[in-house]
């Protein structure tokens, strides 16, 4: 506890480490997170420090490690994750470690090399053997028409095309044949038609089947063609356009003969290509088999070395360049385990000479240090999420474990809704340790890591739903209620009793639609109900009055404890850093201005409860009009609540009147008082020194104050030290804006905690309205098919009781109990411009393969 309450002392250390032995030294460190290391290199450049090559070398391991991890997931080989995180390498394994992984790179780069350029052959030839099979039906030729086409007729007329010039040239008939992309065949045609005028034939059909791309491994349709010209110029230009449309062109045979020894050659490749292929794939999965039984631990370990070299960068060298040097902060009760750590790296490294450290002073505000568990991780998160606390303040994630699920469950009071929340929790905290939930999404992990927020929230308003007696907008009867309509009725009175009080008969039963209890007759009101509210206010007209005057009165009583506690905890860091003036000339003003005006309401409150019963309650005095009156001070007399009343509270106001200019005044003039050279209880002072400076103040306190005569010690409250320069001006406006935000916040944050009153209600509201437009209509079918109707009626409550009640009004209460905290609790005590403690840990090193971040 004492751990959660404040922050842990800090010291700055200073690590001698032999050059031989520090990396086994920051290992030791690493594995054990004690420290936080200082950067003393912060003028030079990442690229010229010491072990840059180094941090390559893990960098080009890393590199390797990710390309065996693709293509172990590629080969859909599962990745074996240990649950024990193997230590980083000895030295002497690195440089092995180095060239085993590089030969690996090497050889499994050759082997999908030679796979892929199989492949794409053996994909090749399917695409040749079809072609041969479609293109079969284009042409029927023969060889005596080969040497010469005089078949063709001469075209007279044509200007462009002497058929009969061509074939005194020698020219023949050419055939190009492919495939093409389905998607290409309409533009491929149309540029061949422009770009050769119109003399070739071409000839398309379609694959019945799809076939994948040897380029780029896409299944996709195909389209076959044929394409027939005449003369070289038109052949020359028909390869053109082929290769730019990125045709996959093949041979074409030019006897059947021909085209027959062609499917048996390519037949007979593609069974040996399979064969070949499937030992290739077999080979290439023994060897990722192999390695994914130790990728996981090579992954690890050179993400530890890494971050040991980072580490190591922040150090500086001696003049010897034989020791390196490095400061680190850490919680002074770890003293004892670093030292253990440094002996132990000293003795794995074999070094005849150990490792040392030694505590140095510093003036520097430490790095705030909280120790938490998985139980108090969350509620620590929600405090560092408005600001990392300042060193050695007091820390609200202790009181917020108990008081921010408490305020949720006021606005969020429902036993119903609070059990099913409950047992959400509870069902991840059962299974925190499933794998799957530490990697679910983004939603759900954030669920996870707010368990016990969740499992504290939805215990807590189960018992406010207990007090409101609300479960899913209905009452429930435990204890039977304390109210007998019975005595109401006029035969189980007396006729002295029937004048004075009013009674019911027969007459009045009929012809009224809406009867009232009266808690003086006697026999009407039997006591309080046990636990909560009595459950017949759930048939009440009034109830909701009722209710808004109960949960307003509590909203406020609850804010103002709230309030007052966080000005009582600012006394603890007043005592603590060493400021009593701080206590007497700012927290007990602030109490006084507290509780003279809003603690004095509270009181009025309780009072009325406790001194008028049901008898004397029609001359209860309106405790608002009451204390409107004690600022107003109204000429005509008031009964008031109690004797004496108009006293007490001009007393109060009085109070109130003199604490604002204590409030406003107070510190800066005690702190000119100081920095004038006067004495505090006739004694003279000198030699001060800043050892602390907030946001609050311009000075601070000294432990101990020399004295002109003697080393006597003087009053806490009058240690006071002066800074480098004292502005009376900027001291003096910094108290006056706090304590006008003070005052102000003072009745602007008790209003503000009428929001539970108000989210209270909108939530019983909105229960109310779902079950009447829904469960209320399902029960009142009383017809044969009643219950089938039944059934989705339910399973709709369900959904919207869980998406509408539980999530959003959920996360509505949610965060105004997080502003309730931030805003009108913690702004009264917690300071909250404090540094994080960032250990060095390899704990925070991810252990995933789809993560390469590491400490920098």
């Amino acid at each position: 506890m004492g751990s959660l309450f404040r922050s842990e002392t800090m010291c700055l250390a200073q690590l001698f480490l032999q050059s031989g032995t520090a990396y086994e030294c920051l290992s030791a460190l690493g594995e054990k997170g004690l420290v936080q290391f200082r950067d003393l290199n912060q003028n030079v450049s990442s690229f010229q420090r010491k072990f840059v090559g180094e941090v390559k070398r893990c960098e080009e391991l890393e590199r390797i490690l990710v390309y065996l991890v693709q293509e172990i997931n590629r080969a859909d080989i599962p990745l074996p994750e240990g649950e024990t995180s193997p230590p980083a390498p000895p030295l002497k394994q690195v440089l092995e470690m180095q060239e085993q992984l590089q030969k690996l790179e090497v050889e499994l780069r050759e082997v999908t090399k030679n796979k892929e350029k199989l492949r794409k052959n053996l994909l090749e030839l399917i695409e040749y053997t079809h072609m041969l099979r479609v293109t079969k039906t284009f042409v029927k030729r023969n060889v005596e028409f080969e040497p010469t086409y005089e078949e063709f007729p001469s075209l007279e007329n044509d200007s462009l095309l002497d058929y009969s010039c061509m074939q005194r040239l020698g020219a023949k008939l050419g055939f190009v044949s492919g495939l093409i992309n389905q998607g290409k065949v309409e533009a491929f045609e149309k540029m061949l038609w422009r770009a050769c005028k119109g003399y070739t034939i071409v000839s398309y059909a379609e694959l019945d089947e799809s076939l994948e791309d040897p380029e780029t491994g896409e299944v996709i349709k195909w389209y076959v063609f044929l394409i027939s010209f005449w003369g070289e110029q038109i052949g020359h230009k028909v390869k053109k356009i082929c290769d730019c449309y990125h045709c996959h062109v093949y041979p074409y045979p030019n006897t059947a003969e021909e085209r027959r020894e062609i499917q048996e050659g390519l037949n007979t490749r593609i069974q040996d290509l399979y064969t070949v292929l499937h030992k290739t794939e077999d080979y290439l999965r023994q060897v990722l088999c192999k390695a994914a039984e130790s990728v996981y631990s090579r992954v690890i370990q050179v993400k530890k070395m890494k971050a040991i070299y980072h580490m190591l960068n922040m150090c500086s060298f001696d003049v010897t360049n034989k020791c390196l040097i490095a400061e680190v902060w850490c919680p002074e009760a770890d003293l004892q385990d670093l030292r253990r750590a440094l002996e132990e790296g000293s003795r794995e490294s074999g070094a005849t000479i150990p490792s040392f450290m030694n505590i140095i002073p510093t003036k520097e505000t430490p790095p705030t240090r909280i120790r938490t568990n998985k139980f108090t991780e969350g509620f620590q998160n929600i405090v560092d999420a408005y600001g990392v606390g300042s060193y050695r303040e007091v820390n609200p994630a202790l009181f917020t474990i108990i008081t921010f699920p408490f305020l949720f469950a006021v606005m969020f009071g429902d036993f119903g809704h609070g059990f099913v929340m409950f047992l959400f929790a509870l069902l991840l905290v059962l299974n925190e340790n499933h794998p799957r939930l530490n990697q679910s999404q983004e939603i759900m992990r954030m669920f996870f890591n707010g368990r016990y927020i969740l499992l504290l929230m939805g215990l807590f308003s189960v018992y406010t739903g207990l007090i409101y007696n609300d479960c899913f907008s209905k009452s429930v009867n435990l204890f039977g209620s304390r109210w007998n309509v019975s005595a109401m009725y006029s035969s189980s009175h007396t006729p002295t009793e029937h004048k004075k009080m009013v009674l019911w008969n027969d007459s009045v039963v009929r012809h009224n639609r809406v009867l009232q209890l009266d808690p003086s007759i006697p026999g009407v009101f039997r006591g309080p109900y046990p636990l909560g509210i009595d459950p017949i206010w759930n048939l009440a007209t009034n109830r909701l009055t009722f209710l808004n005057s109960f949960k307003m009165k509590m909203s406020v009583i609850l804010g103002i404890i709230h309030m007052t506690f966080g000005v009582i905890l600012g006394i603890f860091n007043h005592l603590h850093f060493k400021k009593k003036f701080n206590i007497y000339l700012v927290s007990i003003p602030e109490l006084l201005f507290m509780l003279c005006i809003f603690g004095y309401l509270i009181f009025m409150i309780f009072y009325k409860w406790l001194v008028f019963s049901a008898e004397t309650s029609r001359v209860a005095p309106s405790i608002l009009i009451e204390f409107i009156n004690m600022f107003l001070f109204p000429a005509s007399k008031t009964n008031g609540l109690y004797t004496g009343q108009e006293h007490v509270q001009r007393v109060l106001l009085v109070v109130t009147a003199l604490s604002v200019p204590v409030l406003f005044l107070g510190k800066p003039l005690f702190l000119l008082w100081l920095h004038n050279g006067r004495s505090c209880f006739g004694v003279n002072r000198r030699g001060y020194t800043l050892v602390r400076k907030d946001s609050e103040e311009e000075v601070s306190l000294l432990g101990t104050q020399d004295v002109e005569e003697g080393n006597n010690q003087m009053e806490d409250g009058c240690r006071e030290v002066t800074c480098e320069e004292f502005n009376f001006g900027e001291i003096l406006m910094t108290q006056v804006i706090h304590s006008i935000e003070y005052c102000l916040g003072c009745i602007s944050n008790t209003a503000s905690y009428l929001r539970l009153w108000a989210l209270s209600l909108a939530h019983a509201q909105l229960s109310d309205v779902l079950w009447a437009m829904l469960m209320r209509v399902g029960l009142r079918v009383d017809t044969t098919y009643g219950v089938l109707l039944l059934l989705p009626v339910i399973a709709l409550f369900a959904v919207l009781t869980i998406f509408i009640l539980l999530i959003m009004e959920g996360l509505s209460a949610f965060l105004h109990a997080i502003r309730l905290h931030w805003v009108e609790f913690q702004n009264k005590f917690y300071v909250g411009a404090g540094t994080k403690f960032v250990p060095f840990s390899f704990s925070l090193l991810s252990s995933r393969f789809s993560d390469d971040d590491s400490v920098a």
